[in-house]
């Protein structure tokens, strides 16, 4: 009530004036350069004014996502005891129709994930998100939507904006006199899971918004290594060293890239510590061969000390890569190209550096050589020929029983 007072006295429910679309805005450059290979070209100037805008244009209104919203009155807030692993996320948009995902920072870099937490309950990092779309340009994947961290006035770029009167009513003040939100019931619905400003700023990630479905429409599929969701279960794969000569026997993986696809996804996913990849997206436009996305990285970069190696089943079971992939990586390996070197230097253009501890940075590299060493492996087995493809096409499944890797 207070707030809408408040709103009145300033006039901010007067209509706002109609906005007008211009071509050169960062958003819709963005939009148009997603191609077939990747979201953006390898330079890209919109990429970067598309950054710098998520960096500094002001906040015109904030709301909550659209898969909060369904589940808004929809869950039983008695059942949750601590926060679940879906991140508390707001959209915020800009001017030039321009929207982004933001994420509030809910843990400290330093801190890692605790050892007893299962990968579907663990916490979500709003630095794992940068960190993670500045990797996926390093390793020349771009499939990553842009990522960059923000300090946010969650008083006058979130509050003051909203129209949602159930984002406004989730909004008070801590007993340290910090202004602090929380989700209203998806999720983390409780006032100690809610998040806080110092005493009104809030570091958070903004992700860049893809095309709208209407425009181009995406695939939501299940990824064929998907994990087991309960606290005993297993998947095949986990307990099937051949289980890739399944996959290899059903459409699209039969006959597409699509494996190659999923194995870099695999790569990706093992070097930022992500296990909780159970569905990849694709544009539809482009057919069975065209890039998975790599959406939803905050589960990234949670324990520097733990190498998660089941995480690189696709490669290990199928014994296959890209070759410019594997190039990739290799120069990565190399001493004046260190991984770790690159990603450090690249993340210094982000506000909100340092992104990442130096341990996380250091694993990059160890994990990269587990990586190698395990692509090494397939190779003494079944030669490079079998294993390291050319982009454009399948390579044949090699003869023989997979299991002799594990031995």
């Amino acid at each position: 009530r207070r707030h809408k007072l408040y709103r009145e006295e300033l006039n901010l429910t007067s209509p706002a004036a109609a906005l007008r679309l211009r071509p050169e805005a960062s958003w819709l450059q963005f939009h148009l350069g997603i191609g077939r290979d990747g979201l953006y070209p390898r330079s890209s100037p919109a990429v970067t004014r598309l950054l710098r805008d998520m960096q500094e244009l002001p906040v015109i209104s904030a709301d909550y996502s659209q898969d909060e919203k369904a589940l808004l009155g929809a869950c039983d807030c008695s059942q949750i005891v601590k926060p679940s692993g879906v991140h508390l996320k707001l959209v915020l948009r800009f001017q030039d129709f321009g929207k982004a995902m933001f994420k509030p920072m809910r843990q400290k870099r330093e801190e890692e994930t605790p050892e007893d937490f299962f990968y579907f309950v663990d916490f979500q990092r709003h630095n794992a998100e940068i960190a993670a779309f500045h990797l996926d340009r390093i390793l020349d994947f771009r499939r990553v939507p842009p990522t960059v961290g923000r300090l946010i006035n969650v008083t006058k770029e979130i509050l003051e904006v909203t129209k949602n009167e159930v984002l406004q009513s989730v909004f008070f003040v801590s007993p340290a006199s910090n202004v602090c939100f929380f989700a209203k019931c998806p999720y983390m619905c409780k006032t100690e899971y809610a998040v806080c400003g110092n005493p009104h700023l809030l570091e958070g990630s903004l992700s860049a918004f893809l095309p709208s479905l209407s425009l181009a429409p995406r695939l939501s599929i299940p990824s064929p290594w998907i994990r087991s969701y309960s606290f005993d279960g297993k998947e095949e794969w986990e307990v099937n060293p051949l289980y890739c000569n399944t996959v290899r026997e059903i459409y699209p993986y039969s006959n597409s890239n699509r494996l190659l696809n999923i194995v870099d996804m695999a790569i990706f996913d093992f070097l930022i510590g992500n296990m909780d990849r159970h569905h990849y997206e694709m544009f539809t436009k482009f057919g069975d061969d065209g890039f998975l996305l790599h959406l939803d990285n905050a589960r990234g970069f949670g324990r520097h000390s733990h190498d998660e190696i089941s995480i690189l089943a696709p490669l290990s079971q199928c014994c296959i890569i890209k070759r410019t992939t594997l190039l990739r990586l290799r120069l990565l390996a190399e001493p004046e190209y260190r991984l770790s070197d690159v990603l450090r230097e690249s993340l210094l253009q982000d506000p909100l550096a340092p992104v990442l501890t130096e341990p996380h940075l250091l694993a990059l590299d160890r994990r990269l050589q587990l990586i190698l060493g395990a692509v090494g492996k397939c190779i003494d087995t079944f030669g490079e020929a079998t294993v390291v493809a050319n982009d454009s096409t399948q390579p044949q499944s090699p003869a023989g029983d997979r299991a002799k890797l594990d031995t």
